[in-house]
């Protein structure tokens, strides 16, 4: 018995080496190069790119993909346009006489722009619950409805924003901490932080209906959505996840970048008008950022905002984003803030 068994791993060990080899050997035949390489990529540029095929196989057919995206090719050439930004695998699947090799480069990706830069004018102010640790904001009509975190405190709020007075309230249980909300389908969508969970509420009795959990995003931070109904959900991270409005399941999502670097922390969301609008969590800015492809169009710079309302010890940073369809109007707020801004965006 113990001659057979060393058999057989002598035997399992010859064909995994075997396996091995022939998979390195395979992988190194062919190595894909850019003729016009540079250190990033923009959606405006067109790659040159050419196959360097080292044992001079005859080829049936290729495919190029970007990460996992079939892409095109026009002669040598692959263009970038309307490509989502970030790291991204250029990856030609070469197939000969029935065996597929591959070969791959690794590009980064950025904004074709520079962010056009925004300031503001503050046009009413109105009041604010000071002890609202505000995650999340949003118009339904003409009422304000907003999520509040920390444990034990967090809860969902209907809201008359003129005077600043809780029509009602929901408080979430004492594991939970509160995050961003977005209201669709005569729905409220709740997010929680690390519990990995969301709450579905009735929009008229604000009764909680149903729960959803979270896929691959790493936690819940904000909320919004789009005229097509697509949910957008970011994580803290530099993603932005497109979820199914149904399932709530994640369906792909974007890096944010601006044509220079990453963004990351990215907290509270809006959508105005086909973009969406996000703060950046500990920057007293929002980005205005292209859902397509992750690109920040536009920062809006509202550093001092924080300086207009009264300053205590728990006072905290800017989150709270909320539009009601007045142009160039945006509502603000923040965490343990006493005051709601209605402010009309300026450009610089």
């Amino acid at each position: 018995m113990k001659i057979h068994n060393i058999l057989v791993a002598t035997l399992l060990g010859l064909l995994v080496g075997s396996c091995g080899s022939n998979s390195e050997e395979k992988k190194d035949i062919f190595s894909l190069k850019i003729n016009n390489p540079k250190k990033t990529y923009t959606t405006e540029d067109v790659l040159s790119i050419s196959l360097n095929n080292k044992k001079n196989i005859e080829i049936d057919s290729v495919l190029y993909f970007l990460n996992n995206d079939r892409i095109g090719i026009s002669g040598d050439k692959i263009s970038l346009s309307g490509k989502k930004l970030g790291e991204k695998t250029l990856k030609a699947q070469i197939f000969s006489d029935g065996e597929a090799y591959e070969a791959s480069q690794k590009i980064m990706l950025l904004a074709s722009i520079k962010p056009k830069l925004y300031t503001y004018k503050v046009i009413e102010t109105y009041p604010h619950d000071i002890k609202a640790y505000t995650q999340g904001l949003e118009f339904e009509n003409d009422t304000l409805y907003e999520s509040t975190g920390q444990y034990k405190q967090s809860s969902l709020r209907k809201t008359d924003y003129t005077t600043g007075k809780v029509l009602k309230k929901v408080s979430l249980p004492d594991p939970y901490f509160g995050e961003g909300l977005t209201i669709l389908n005569n729905k409220i969508y709740q997010l929680t932080w690390r519990e990995k969970t969301g709450f579905i509420y009735n929009l008229e009795t604000m009764e909680q209906t149903g729960t959803f959990v979270y896929g691959k995003s790493k936690e819940g931070w904000g909320l919004c959505h789009d005229a097509e109904k697509n949910i957008y959900k970011s994580d803290g991270t530099d993603r932005i996840w497109t979820l199914n409005s149904n399932t709530l399941a994640e369906k792909d999502y974007i890096e944010i970048f601006t044509n220079t670097s990453k963004i990351n922390s990215v907290n509270e969301l809006e959508w105005v008008e086909g973009k969406i609008y996000a703060n950046v969590y500990q920057q007293g800015s929002i980005a205005i950022i292209d859902p397509s492809n992750g690109a920040v169009e536009g920062v809006i710079d509202l550093t001092d905002l924080k300086d207009k309302v009264t300053q205590h010890p728990e006072l905290d940073v800017l989150n709270g984003i909320a539009y009601k369809g007045e142009p160039n109007i945006l509502y603000i707020t923040g965490k343990n803030w006493d005051k709601l801004f209605k402010i009309e965006i300026l450009e610089k």
